[in-house]
């Protein structure tokens, strides 16, 4: 099915078996890369650089966006429906903030990177703000405003995002690993 915004061949990369909804907004498509068995579900909009792995979900009506900075998914991360991540944002004290606006007249800007690693997980509504890394196995409750990185295999909830209890790391990895051996078993050969 083709997508009625921007022409999937002018993806930077493109893996296999990727499902993209008709509606996804792509503003800048050269930017971003997405790897295989990875889904973009519809009403999503993306307009600052993206990198997908694989068996990657992002739920719909999710943005990510902030033109000049960055955002990355790891392998089996993903962000549930709603979710916004942002990676450049005025400051909102130091001058006009509109991206109409010429430079000379504009505040200062926050610029940076999100990064979810490997089973990095957002709950629905979640919110992230520019210069976080989301840990290896680290998940969100619905709702969180995540302003700081996430550590590793535990879960947090709440404005601004609070511990709340650990993940179950060695029951997700042993999972992870069964899955791809019953991939590998069925000749659908999966590297990661």
């Amino acid at each position: 099915m083709d997508n009625i915004f921007f022409d999937l061949k002018k993806l930077k990369y493109l893996g296999k078996n990727v499902i993209i909804g008709k509606c996804v907004r792509i503003r800048h498509p050269e930017r971003v890369i997405i790897d295989d068995y990875a889904i973009i579900d519809d009403f999503t909009y993306i307009s600052t650089k993206l990198s997908v792995g694989k068996f990657v979900h992002i739920g719909s009506n999710s943005v990510i966006q902030g033109g000049q900075g960055e955002c990355s998914f790891a392998d089996f991360s993903g962000c549930s429906p709603g979710c916004k991540i942002i990676t450049c944002s005025d400051d909102y004290i130091s001058g006009l903030a509109c991206p109409q606006i010429p430079q000379r007249f504009k505040g200062n800007m926050v610029i940076g990177k999100v990064i979810l690693k490997k089973h990095a997980l957002l709950g629905t509504g979640t919110v992230v703000l520019p210069n976080v890394t989301i840990e290896e196995g680290a998940a969100t409750g619905a709702m969180t405003l995540v302003n700081k990185s996430l550590d590793e295999w535990k879960l947090y909830a709440g404005v601004p995002a609070r511990f709340a209890k650990s993940r179950d790391k060695e029951k997700i990895l042993q999972l992870e690993a069964e899955f791809l051996e019953e991939y590998t078993l069925n000749n659908c050969t999966i590297k990661t």
